[in-house]
């Protein structure tokens, strides 16, 4: 229960942004490059400040650690009730980015200390609360801000209830640190090409998840569908990640078939993908349901990769550190550079083009990831 709360916190600080993202740019005459940052800012933080995760798992404990980072989530999202001050907004995001930084490779730590044996069912448990905060942050946003009598700001801050509730329930749980064999077992796997590999589909997989949780709304009402049925389609690409999140670990262990459904999914994502740059009016409702599909169960499947390659539940951190470093630090551009090329180009096909062009790259990082463990065997 703590671990899927901890996991449910992790995306609506992000995702609940994006319904409202085009009306906050208005009110506060922001350009989209801008507003964009409060997408990509926390996504690199999540990058830059991942390799701290084990060292300070290693001084106050996993638990305690874990427990620390809710808080800051949940006073940065208290924080928005301030949001119509531009710096109010992007600080949040910055503390966002940090807290979810540091709990994310903890958590995979976690699961390896005390799950070592159904790491595939706990992490669809865990990979499903993230779905369940992406989706919730997504959908019911606007309608909490509408509750609230039209003000987007505590439509923002009403998310930090789940951090608070997730706080109090950590506390109860005993903490643990990392052995002395754990703490002294150095750093980093930069030498290892298989952690490159991880780290680059994880880079591209998280760039495209949160260009779409930031865009996909404005790129369907360019294309001529009304706000509500535009958000109608993100919210389907959200909760379509629910069942994905949890079924694919779950296939994913019982056959053996990782690199296999991680292929497969970087295919649904690039056919879709293409759908909504050249005919996003073509039964827009099926394409979003098969992308949210996949995207839910790519990002599902590579968290599932650095627990399968390390041995300790430190050394899991670790390879989750490095994942997330490089993955959100490059993943992180991803939003901020589709914003900018609207204003530049006018259009949102352009950078729609583009994601498409990376969703290809990330087929061809599954195929390689797949063929190098062949190779192993």
């Amino acid at each position: 229960m703590a671990l899927v709360l901890a996991a449910i916190n992790l995306r609506p600080g992000i995702t609940s942004l994006a319904p409202l993202i085009e009306r906050i740019a208005d009110e506060l005459s922001l350009s989209r490059g801008f507003i964009s940052l409060t997408t990509a800012l926390p996504v690199l933080c999540m990058g830059l400040l991942a390799p701290l995760a084990p060292r300070l798992a290693v001084r106050w404990g996993l638990e305690r650690t874990i427990m620390l980072c809710l808080a800051l989530i949940g006073l940065a999202l208290l924080a928005r009730l301030a949001a119509h001050q531009s710096a109010v907004l992007i600080g949040s995001a910055i503390a966002l980015g940090a807290a979810i930084a540091v709990a994310g490779p903890l958590l995979s730590g976690f699961i390896k200390r005390h799950f070592a044996g159904q790491m595939s069912r706990v992490v669809g448990w865990y990979s499903l609360g993230m779905a369940i905060g992406g989706a919730g942050g997504a959908v019911l946003t606007a309608p909490a801000t509408q509750l609230f009598g039209d003000a987007w700001h505590l439509g923002l801050a009403i998310w930090a209830l789940p951090a608070l509730l997730g706080v109090m329930l950590w506390l109860c749980l005993p903490n643990q640190s990392g052995s002395t064999e754990e703490s002294e077992g150095g750093g980093l796997p930069w030498r290892q090409p298989r952690a490159w590999l991880i780290s680059g589909f994880f880079a591209i997989q998280a760039g495209l998840f949160y260009a779409i949780a930031t865009w996909a709304v404005a790129r369907y009402h360019e294309a001529g569908l009304s706000m509500l049925h535009s958000n109608s389609l993100l919210s389907f690409i959200m909760l379509m990640g629910l069942p994905s999140s949890f079924l694919l670990p779950w296939l994913a262990q019982r056959y053996d078939a990782r690199y296999q459904l991680l292929l497969a999914c970087g295919v649904i994502t690039c056919s879709c993908l293409a759908m909504i740059t050249f005919l996003p009016r073509v039964v827009p409702e099926l394409w979003a349901v098969i992308m949210g599909f996949s995207l839910g169960g790519s990002f599902a499947l590579s968290l599932v990769l650095p627990l399968y390659e390390a041995g300790s539940p430190l050394a899991v951190s670790r390879w989750t550190a490095m994942m997330l470093f490089t993955g959100y630090g490059l993943g992180c551009l991803t939003p901020i550079l589709t914003g900018l090329a609207r204003d530049l180009s006018g259009s949102y096909q352009l950078p729609f083009m583009v994601l498409t062009a990376l969703a290809l790259v990330m087929i061809l990082m599954a195929w390689l990831l797949g063929r190098g463990r062949r190779q192993q065997r």
